[in-house]
Parts: structure tokens; sequence; C-alpha cells
């Protein structure tokens, strides 16, 4: 799979504290290896876009498409409780 930045994600990612830009990179990783790794958490979070939500960490979520052999990252938001 390849990865692709949206400049929304590229934005958000640069605002985001450096322990989350780690932890997000960190999950990338499991995220290229097994989107089913455990830590993820990944999920369908809108069916009808085809828009998949996973963990960064406790508080901190990604939002992503798959297109063919492609992950799109969307956004990358402090999860809200």
């Amino acid at each position: 799979m390849r990865v692709d930045f949206s400049s929304r994600f590229l934005r958000s990612y640069d605002a985001a504290p450096l322990r989350v830009r780690n932890d997000f990179d960190k999950q990338l990783t499991h995220l290229l290896a097994n989107i089913r790794h455990p830590s993820l958490t990944a999920k369908k979070y809108n069916e009808t876009r085809n828009i998949w939500q996973a963990r960064v960490n406790r508080s901190w979520r990604f939002y992503f498409t798959i297109e063919s052999d492609m992950y799109r990252m969307i956004d990358i938001i402090s999860h809200p409780k």
C-alpha cells in the first residue's frame, strides 16, 4: 500500500504537538503493515463516504480513505470525549 496526504492533513499534522506527530508516524507504520493492528482500532467512520478512523493515541484520531492500493490521509484531530 501507498500513502497520500491531503493538504488539510499536512496542515493539521504540522500544527499537532510533537508527541502526536511521533505517535502518528508509529501508527502509520502499523497501518501499512496491518490495518487490523490492535493499537489502531481502525474502523469505518462514514460508510457512505468510505472514510475510516484510526487511533493515534488515547486523545487523537486520524481519518483516511482506502482507494485501490492507496491510503489517502484526510485529517488528524484531537478526539472529543
